[in-house]
């Protein structure tokens, strides 16, 4: 029990060290606490003991002239690592998500979002009139991407279809790396307009003739005529009633004999760990979505519009539910 207290302070201290930027500042080799001091403004002692917690967890070294340098665990927090989780540490300990965690007990007992509660708008909301914290978000989703991205290409068979469209799909790079694995396939970027605009030089600019960016609210319409819609992390972004309208607006959209592929968690059951149930209550507390079972996915692929045909587990938490025209 006390590893689980212990384990907010040390998210905490890898947190800064990632807002530090340390790992880029050591890419080049090892250096001491006072030299890195010197370059960022900071007290060298007080960056030293931050570091020696770090190389503690295993997450930077230290060496016995008292110089730090990175190892396999702090490459990960480098901005040019691949894959890099700097932006996601940062995102979720930003003051506005860090403010809501403390308070879940009380989201459990009124039913609402902390984002509502606290900020009295939801988290979208909160992100759009917030550039700065909206960028690094949409950072971090990059870095979850750039981690799952590459095991959903791998676990799917996207030949055979002709064109895709991913919605809500970030600055596009899943929806690169499909095309990338798949030469023939066109595909079609679709989020919120300030969302969009963050993509235009992103991942698909690499995709010459063969991907483009679109806008708009996926709650009254999405792009027509694809033989795929393709949304990771979305559905699980909203409740059974906005995920239904978002389904249907896929299903009036697709083409013949074509595929809806939501890339989510599935929960399993019984007592064992997985990561799926800890996300949920990222969800219960920030935007009132949830976490599904496979049964929740089938009742809702029914209600609106769609036929669950499989699940297909990636060598990540990730599935690929997909599904066909009911």
């Amino acid at each position: 029990m006390m590893q689980f207290i212990s384990g907010y302070w040390a998210y905490h201290g890898l947190a800064a060290l990632a807002r530090l930027a340390i790992a880029d500042r050591l890419k080049d080799g090892p250096r001491t606490s006072e030299d890195l001091a010197g370059e960022i403004g900071a007290r060298p002692d007080y960056l030293y003991r931050l570091l020696r917690a770090a190389a503690g967890l295993g997450v930077f070294s230290e060496d016995g002239d008292g110089r730090f340098s990175n190892n396999e665990m702090s490459d990960i927090l480098r901005t040019d690592h691949v894959p890099s989780l700097r932006y996601m540490f940062m995102s979720m300990s930003d003051e506005w998500a860090s403010r809501c965690w403390p308070t879940l007990a009380e989201s459990v007992l009124t039913g609402r979002t902390a984002m509502d509660r606290l900020f009295g708008m939801s988290a979208w909301e909160f992100l759009s009139k917030n550039p700065e914290q909206s960028e690094t978000f949409n950072k971090a989703m990059t870095n979850l991407s750039s981690m799952e991205s590459p095991v959903v290409v791998g676990a799917y068979d996207f030949s055979g279809l002709g064109t895709i469209c991913d919605v809500g799909g970030g600055h596009g790079l899943l929806l690169a790396s499909v095309l990338k694995a798949n030469p023939s396939l066109r595909g079609t970027l679709f989020d919120l307009p300030h969302v969009a605009d963050g993509a235009r030089n992103g991942p698909l600019a690499a995709i010459e003739g063969r991907a483009s960016i679109l806008s708009g609210d996926m709650f009254e319409s999405v792009p027509a005529g694809f033989d795929a819609y393709m949304m990771k992390y979305i559905i699980h972004d909203w409740n059974d009633e906005r995920s239904r309208k978002l389904l249907a607006n896929c299903r009036k959209g697709v083409n013949a004999g074509g595929r809806l592929l939501v890339v989510d968690q599935v929960v399993p059951p019984g007592n064992q760990f997985a990561p799926s149930k800890i996300m949920d209550l990222t969800m219960l507390l920030f935007i009132d979505g949830l976490e599904r079972t496979e049964a929740q996915f089938r009742e809702l692929f029914a209600s609106s519009g769609w036929r669950l045909t499989r699940i297909v587990p990636t060598q990540a938490p990730l599935c690929i539910v997909e599904g066909e025209p009911a």
